[in-house]
C-alpha cells in the first residue's frame, strides 16, 4: 500500500430561499475541514451572498475550525459556497487486534481518585448522553456480543459495525433529523446520520467513549458516465477512542462496513450531529423554507474539475462576495485551549476580524431597533447538509 496523498477538490453548496424578507440572522458555520496528522487542506475558501454584516472566524470546543456570522439588514435568501482543495493520506490502523481489551479502556475512563492523563480526560467528553445520543440498557444488550471478555477494543468496534451493517437498511424516508435512536433500533432502518448515532450510543452504554464525525465520501458514477455537479452529500461516520494506538482515535463507517481511509475527508468531530451541523442559526421573519444542498467531490488525480463549479456563486444581489479564507495550516488547538463559544454568546463577542457593519442610514437603524424589539418572534433556522449517504 502506497502512502501517496489522494487529492480531492470539494464544492458545499447551501441555498436559503426565505419567501419573505429575513431583517435579522445570526449563524454558526461548519464548513471549513479539520486538520489532522492525514489530512492537509491546500486550498479553502467560503463565498457568501448577500456578505454579512459581521463575522468572526475561530475554533469551537471541539478544536473544529468555525465561523459565525450576522446580517442586519433585510435579505431574503442565503447562499453560501463553501470551495477546498484537500489531500488525504493513507491512515489505516497496522493490526486492531493489537489494541488493548475493551474492558481495560472502559475501566481507564470511569471515575476513579487518581488524575487522569490529558488525552483520557479530552476523551471523556465523549462518554456522555448528547442530545442526539441517549445511553439506554437496550444498546447495550444489542452490543455486548460484540465484546466478549478480553477482546481488543478495535475489533469490537469492528464487529459492531459489521452488525449494523447488516441487519439495518439504509432508508432515506425512514426517519428524521431528530428520530431517536432507539427507535432507529426498533425499526432497523435509516441512514448513515442515524446509524453513526446508534453506534455511538451502544459504545457508550458500554462505558467506552466514541466521538461522532462529519465529513464527505468520494462515490463514484457509473462506468462511461461523467460526475454530476451536486450529486455527492455529506457523510457521517464514527471515532472510537483506544489509547495507546497509533492516533488514539480510529474511525469507522457503519453505513458501510470500513475503516474511513482515503476517500472519507473529514470537516469536523462532535458528540453527536447537533455539536458540527453545516449551517444552524436563528432567523427574525421569512417564511417556512427547506434548503437546497448540492455537494460534489472531484478526486482530482482522476478528474478534472467540472467547468460548473470554476463559476463562483452567482449573487442574485449583484453584490461582492466575502472570502472567508483561513490560515489552515496548523492542527487544531485541545479543546481546552479554545475559547470560543457556541450559538449566540459567541455572536456577541468582538473578534478581531469581524467585518465591521457600514454606517447604518436613520430608517435602516429604525428598522434595526424595531426587529430587537420582536426577537421573541425569532425562529431557529433548519440545520442545512444533513447527512443523506
Amino acid at each position: 500500500m502506497t502512502d501517496k496523498p489522494v487529492r480531492y477538490h470539494v464544492v458545499h453548496e447551501t441555498r436559503y430561499d426565505y419567501g419573505s424578507p429575513v431583517s435579522l440572522s445570526q449563524q454558526q458555520l461548519h464548513l471549513s475541514p479539520r486538520v489532522l496528522a492525514w489530512q492537509q487542506i491546500e486550498e479553502q475558501r467560503v463565498d457568501i451572498d448577500p456578505v454579512p454584516s459581521w463575522r468572526r472566524d475561530g475554533q469551537d470546543a471541539f478544536g473544529n475550525p468555525v465561523t459565525w456570522i450576522a446580517f442586519h439588514s433585510p435579505h431574503e435568501h442565503l447562499i453560501l459556497r463553501s470551495a477546498m482543495s484537500i489531500a488525504v493520506t493513507p491512515h489505516l490502523p497496522k493490526n486492531i487486534a493489537l489494541s488493548p481489551p475493551w474492558e481495560s479502556v472502559r475501566d481507564l475512563l470511569a471515575y476513579d481518585s487518581t488524575a487522569p492523563r490529558s488525552e483520557d480526560l479530552d476523551a471523556m467528553r465523549f462518554l456522555f448522553e448528547s442530545s442526539h445520543v441517549r445511553i439506554k440498557h437496550e444498546l447495550a444488550d444489542y452490543a455486548v456480543d460484540c465484546f466478549p471478555p478480553k477482546r481488543p477494543i478495535l475489533l469490537g468496534a469492528q464487529a459492531l459495525m459489521a452488525k449494523i451493517f447488516k441487519e439495518f437498511t439504509f432508508d432515506p424516508e425512514a426517519t428524521t433529523v431528530s428520530t431517536p435512536i432507539l427507535e432507529v433500533l426498533e425499526k432497523k432502518r435509516g441512514v448513515c446520520q442515524d446509524f453513526a448515532h446508534l453506534m455511538i450510543g451502544c459504545l457508550r452504554a458500554l462505558g467506552l467513549s466514541a466521538r461522532y464525525v462529519s465529513g464527505y465520501l468520494l462515490t463514484r458514477p457509473p462506468p462511461g458516465k461523467p460526475r454530476l455537479i451536486g450529486a455527492d452529500a455529506s457523510h457521517a461516520w464514527v471515532s472510537v477512542y483506544a489509547p495507546d494506538c497509533e492516533n488514539d482515535w480510529v474511525d469507522f463507517d457503519p453505513t458501510n462496513n470500513l475503516l474511513p481511509n482515503t476517500e472519507h475527508i473529514t470537516v469536523a468531530v462532535g458528540r453527536d450531529f447537533s455539536d458540527i451541523s453545516p449551517l444552524r442559526g436563528i432567523i427574525l421573519g421569512g417564511g417556512g423554507t427547506e434548503p437546497e444542498v448540492a455537494v460534489t467531490v472531484t478526486p482530482l488525480d482522476e478528474e478534472e474539475i467540472p467547468a460548473g463549479l470554476l463559476t463562483p456563486v452567482d449573487a442574485a444581489s449583484g453584490k461582492a462576495k466575502v472570502d472567508l479564507s483561513k490560515d489552515l495550516g496548523k492542527p487544531a488547538e485541545s479543546a481546552e485551549k479554545s475559547a470560543a463559544k457556541l450559538g449566540e454568546s459567541a455572536l456577541g463577542e468582538v473578534g478581531s476580524d469581524e467585518i465591521v457593519p457600514e454606517e447604518m442610514k436613520p430608517e435602516e437603524a429604525a428598522l434595526d431597533k424595531q426587529a430587537e424589539k420582536q426577537s421573541a418572534a425569532a425562529v431557529v433556522q433548519a440545520a442545512a447538509g444533513v447527512p443523506a449517504a
